[in-house]
């Protein structure tokens, strides 16, 4: 389960996972916040961005874990520009696109720490870097 002090924010079509679960409120916020489709992107790297400014520090270092579902090729519309951000960490899946030979997918591993999802409970644990 996703600890209660988390925000969620969902694009694309891997919302469609979460956005009909009632997650309740942070803050007086809601917990889960639709950010829109893949093209809305940018306005989800603006979020980032805007708490990398509140917090005066990089991207890499926010306690934000992006997962990135591959389901239709434009989603290479999203992975592309977060690439070329410098983001680290992020899980893509749950199949990975056909261009992704296994040496560009060493490659994404070595550079940029990409994962490959796995199942919701250990993708959950590992980017609160829990463990079991």
């Amino acid at each position: 389960m996703v600890p209660e002090d988390c925000v969620i924010l969902t694009l694309a079509c891997g919302k469609y996972r979460f956005n009909k679960l009632d997650f309740g409120t942070v803050a007086g916020l809601p917990r889960l916040l639709d950010v829109g489709q893949c093209n809305d992107a940018y306005s989800a790297v603006r979020i980032a961005t805007a708490l990398v400014d509140a917090f005066n520090t990089d991207v890499n270092s926010l306690s934000l874990t992006i997962v990135l579902f591959w389901y239709e090729q434009k989603a290479v519309a999203d992975l592309l520009p977060l690439l070329s951000l410098g983001i680290k960490g992020m899980y893509l899946g749950p199949t990975l696109p056909a261009f992704i030979s296994p040496n560009v997918l060493q490659y994404l591993v070595d550079t940029f720490d990409i994962k490959p999802i796995s199942t919701p409970e250990d993708d959950l644990k590992s980017s609160l870097k829990q463990t079991k």
